[in-house]
């Protein structure tokens, strides 16, 4: 499944929660299948979708969702250490896993050779789901489930031929920023 599948597929059954999108494709793919003012998408800073999921999901109880990558983890692996030991209840991570970095040239990850659900799993994360293809994910059962949550989705390599976000990075914090106001 390519990635940008998967991104239809969960953003297809989200509503109104709080969505944190990892740097380059991914948020470029996210916002080509539906964009939404709960949207945050990232433009640099990678490796920190997970930390600033974290730190919205404290502050917030509303439901949050982070889509991060595999090289994005594994250039943080310590964010879900801290995201274990804080316990957010509130908090889904969504890792596209494609085995390489691929909004950098596609440069392999160790993906390929490490189970970042077991990891998760070593860490102490008690709700953990693995996906390959759409047809076998259960978005609702995820939803349901207290978190944290690792959801660890399998996906090829490659990224969709997809614009870039019109939208300058001040308008796209300040719009997710009066979105969390007006919710609150």
């Amino acid at each position: 499944m390519e990635r940008i599948e998967a991104i239809q597929k969960i953003s297809s059954e989200l509503t109104n929660e709080l969505v944190i999108c990892n740097i380059g494709f991914p948020s470029r793919e996210l916002f080509h299948v539906k964009d939404s003012s709960t949207h945050f998408y990232m433009l640099g800073s990678m490796g920190l979708a997970s930390s600033i999921g974290l730190g919205l999901a404290i502050s917030t109880s509303k439901k949050v969702i982070v889509f991060d990558g595999d090289g994005s983890v594994l250039m943080n692996l310590g964010s879900l250490v801290t995201i274990f030991n804080q316990n957010p209840k509130n908090l889904i991570l969504i890792v596209l896993d494609n085995e390489c970095y691929g909004s950098t040239g596609s440069q392999c990850t160790y993906a390929s050779t490490v189970d970042l659900g077991k990891v998760a799993k070593a860490i102490g994360f008690k709700t953990i789901f693995f996906f390959k293809n759409n047809t076998e994910m259960n978005l609702e059962e995820v939803l349901k489930s207290e978190g944290p949550i690792f959801v660890h989705f399998k996906v090829k390599k490659g990224n969709a031929n997809v614009p870039v976000i019109p939208m300058e990075p001040v308008e796209i914090r300040d719009r997710f920023v009066d979105e969390i106001k007006n919710q609150e």
